[in-house]
């Protein structure tokens, strides 16, 4: 019981939150313009700052792990290729394999893992780590496998991977972390006025990104399309954290790293997904209800996962 009391207390508060956001929205306190601008600055400022200010304080030294780092390159890698793979087989409408493949593997890292880590630890861990290792590939194979099935022109598919790479270079949450770094290496100790003021920011990441994704729920686009929708939902929620985990626990990950690599692969699908594949002329009503039935399975699956990794000792 005492396990199970620990799994919902690590997942039902961001729920909780993601539902106050949904609920404030539907009576109207809530609207688009508020959801849009907060996303804006939770991704721009908030998120980045937090990252920052994370990887300041942090041992480099104790908590950098390039065993763990390679783990999230490759099973990054690994996922997206046979995910793709098998979309080309078996996925007879071509024109879908894009959002498909994108919302199968491309889970919200940066936001939900940070939340989680915290929940459980009071701390990022070693999520930021575990984003320097994956966002970067998030991007790049969301682009190849968007222009895949795009039906832009050449000229067009070249602008676009040349703005999605200018993207990931000057992407706020990856500059965040390569700015801590120095920090970290230098062991630098902010003034206290500094300290509190980044504090006070980075505060903000948490539960206005949590309120901001409740806010913008469309319950409706989970209904169209609902069988592939189903499928890349159980692909992303069961299926890759089924194979991926317990890999992870033999090659001896536990606790703070099986917390990041838990977030890496079980995560809803991002809806920054959802942007990409509209503005790639890709299936926006799949990609958008991929990621609001992840969203809401994830609940459940998260739930269930952590609880079978507390029972077992692995966290």
């Amino acid at each position: 019981m005492s396990n199970f009391i620990y799994s919902l207390n690590a997942t039902m508060p961001i729920f909780l939150v993601m539902i106050l956001g949904w609920w404030l929205k539907k009576i109207g306190f809530l609207t688009d313009d508020f959801v849009s601008v907060a996303d804006k600055l939770v991704f721009k400022v908030a998120l980045p700052v937090f990252v920052f200010k994370d990887i300041a304080g942090a041992d480099l030294s104790n908590d950098f792990s390039l065993k763990f780092v390679l783990f999230c390159f490759f099973g990054t890698c690994i996922f997206f290729g046979v995910t793709w793979l098998l979309a080309e087989i078996f996925i007879k409408d071509k024109s879908m394999i894009g959002s498909f493949v994108q919302g199968s593997f491309r889970g919200s890292a940066a936001i939900l893992g940070i939340a989680f880590a915290q929940n459980i630890y009071g701390s990022s861990g070693l999520v930021p780590m575990m984003i320097v290792a994956s966002i970067p590939l998030f991007n790049i194979f969301s682009v190849i496998v968007l222009m895949r099935s795009a039906n832009a022109g050449d000229t067009d598919k070249k602008a676009v991977l040349k703005k999605t790479l200018k993207g990931i270079v000057t992407n706020p949450i990856i500059i965040g972390i390569v700015a801590g770094i120095p920090f970290a290496l230098l062991k630098v100790q902010f003034p206290v006025i500094i300290d509190k003021a980044l504090t006070s920011v980075a505060s903000l990441s948490t539960p206005l990104a949590l309120i901001a994704i409740g806010g913008g729920f469309s319950t409706g686009a989970a209904l169209k399309k609902w069988k592939p929708t189903l499928v890349a939902s159980i692909i992303k929620l069961v299926i890759i954290p089924g194979i991926f985990l317990p890999v992870a626990v033999a090659m001896g990950f536990r606790n703070e790293e099986m917390v990041a690599l838990l977030i890496l692969t079980g995560a809803p699908t991002t809806v920054s997904s959802y942007i990409m594949a509209k503005n790639m002329n890709n299936d926006g009503v799949l990609a958008s209800g991929i990621v609001v039935m992840t969203t809401l399975l994830s609940s459940v699956t998260l739930t269930a996962t952590i609880f079978i990794l507390r029972s077992t000792g692995v966290i």
